[in-house]
C-alpha cells in the first residue's frame, strides 16, 4: 500500500472511532446499583436466645412483636424501652412492632370490634391503638405491621415433599375448603363495601396520629385472597388482588399509609405469579407504599397453592429482589411462613436457610452495575 493511501485509511478509522465514542474506548468502571434493603425478621421476639440466634445469622433488623399490653390502656412504654435496649446489646435495630390486629381471625384477635364495625366499642379500641402509636414512636419504632381481616389465614392441609427431605408445605385448595364446609364467623355476612367502611373508619382516626408521630402503618394482604362471599366474607383484596391493593392504596394520600407487602399472599391471588407479581411491585413501589416485605414463595396460585422454600417456588426471587431494588425499597425483607418437618428444630433450620438465601440475594443485586 502506498504511503499516501495508508495515511488516508488511518485517518478515516480514527474519525470513525471518535464518532462511535465509548464503543471503541476502554470501558469505564460502573458503580454498583444502590441497595437500601436489609434482611429482617418478625419471629421470636426480643429474648436473649432469639436475639443471639438472629445475630449469629446476620439479621440486624427486627420486628420485635409487641410490648406488654396494659389492659384498658395500651402498650407499656417501659417494657417497650427494655426491648430496644435488649436489641441494642447485639447491634440489632428494633425497626417495627405488630399492632394487635392480627391474622388470627375475628374470634381470636385482641380488639375484634374494629373489623366487626361495632360502635361504640370500636372507638375505645381505636383509642388504645392510638396510644400504641405514641409508645412505638417514643421507643424509636416507626413501623407498625397489622391486618384488617375477619377470617383467619386459610389453609386446608399440608403437602409432603420427599425431594426436600419430607418437608411439609402449608396448602390451600378452595375446592377442598368447600368440602370441609367451615361455618361463618360471628361477623356473619360482610360485603367488600362493608370491609372498606370498617377499614376507613379505623384509618380516619389513626392516620393523623401516625403522621404526627411519624409512624408508618403497614397493612398485610389478607391471606389468601378468596372468592367472593367465602364463609360469608368478601376480603378487601378479593377476588382481584391487584384491584384490592390499588383501592386500599388510594384511600389516602399519606406517606404513613401503605403495605406490609407479602409477596406470597399477593401471589396466592394470581393465576401466573411468576410474571404477574412485577407490575404490582412496580405500581406500589413507585408510590412509596411498600413499607415491609414478607418474602414467601409458593407453587400454584389462585385457589390452589403450597407454601414452599424461597428457592423452589414458581417466582424467581432474584428477579423479585431486582424489582424491589429498582423501585427504591429501603425496608426489611423477611421470611414469615416457612416449611416444617418432623425434626424438632425444623423451624430454626428453615429460618436459617431463608436468612442466608435473602442475604445472598441482597449481595447479588448489590453487585450488579447500573
Amino acid at each position: 500500500m502506498k504511503r499516501e493511501k495508508f495515511i488516508k485509511v488511518i485517518v478515516a478509522g480514527s474519525v470513525g472511532a471518535a464518532a462511535l465514542g465509548p464503543t471503541f474506548s476502554r470501558a469505564e468502571p460502573q458503580a454498583p446499583r444502590k441497595v437500601l434493603m436489609k434482611v429482617g425478621c418478625q419471629s421470636g421476639g426480643t429474648s436473649v436466645e432469639n436475639l443471639e440466634f438472629k445475630a449469629r445469622h446476620g439479621v440486624y433488623n427486627l420486628d420485635g412483636g409487641a410490648p406488654r399490653i396494659i389492659p384498658g390502656k395500651g402498650w407499656d412504654l417501659e417494657d417497650s424501652l427494655r426491648k430496644r435496649e435488649a436489641c441494642e446489646k447485639y447491634g440489632i435495630s428494633l425497626d417495627a412492632y405488630h399492632w394487635p390486629l392480627t391474622s388470627a381471625g375475628i374470634d381470636k384477635v385482641e380488639y375484634p370490634n374494629i373489623m366487626l364495625g361495632k360502635s361504640p366499642e370500636r372507638d375505645r379500641e381505636i383509642e388504645i391503638l392510638q396510644q400504641m402509636i405514641q409508645v412505638a414512636a417514643k421507643t424509636g419504632v416507626h413501623l407498625l405491621n397489622y391486618n384488617t381481616t375477619i377470617l383467619p389465614v386459610l389453609r386446608t392441609g399440608r403437602t409432603i415433599d420427599p425431594k426436600r427431605g419430607n418437608a411439609s408445605y402449608s396448602t390451600w385448595n378452595y375446592e377442598e375448603a368447600l368440602k370441609q364446609n367451615a361455618p361463618k364467623t360471628v361477623a356473619g355476612d360482610v360485603s367488600i363495601e362493608q370491609m372498606f367502611e370498617r377499614i376507613t373508619y379505623l384509618l380516619d382516626r389513626v392516620l393523623p396520629v401516625a403522621k404526627e408521630y411519624k409512624v408508618k402503618l403497614a397493612n398485610h394482604i389478607a391471606d389468601p385472597p378468596a372468592p367472593v362471599g367465602y364463609r360469608g366474607i368478601t376480603r378487601w383484596n378479593s377476588p382481584d388482588v391487584f384491584a384490592g391493593i390499588k383501592r386500599f392504596a388510594q384511600l389516602y394520600d399519606n406517606e404513613y399509609h401503605g403495605f406490609n407487602f407479602c409477596i406470597g399472599s399477593i401471589a396466592e391471588g394470581l393465576k401466573d405469579p411468576k410474571t404477574e407479581i412485577f407490575p404490582i411491585i412496580k405500581w406500589v413501589g413507585e408510590r412509596k407504599q411498600i413499607f415491609n416485605i414478607h418474602l414467601r414463595n409458593i407453587k400454584g396460585g389462585w385457589n390452589n397453592f403450597q407454601e414452599v422454600y424461597p428457592d423452589n417456588g414458581d417466582m424467581n426471587f432474584l428477579q423479585v429482589m431486582r424489582a424491589l431494588r429498582d423501585v427504591g425499597f429501603s425496608g426489611m425483607v423477611m421470611p414469615d411462613h416457612v416449611p416444617t418437618h418432623a425434626d424438632t428444630s425444623s423451624s430454626g433450620q428453615a429460618f436459617s436457610f431463608s436468612y442466608g438465601y435473602i442475604k445472598g440475594l441482597l449481595q447479588a443485586v448489590s453487585d450488579e452495575v447500573a
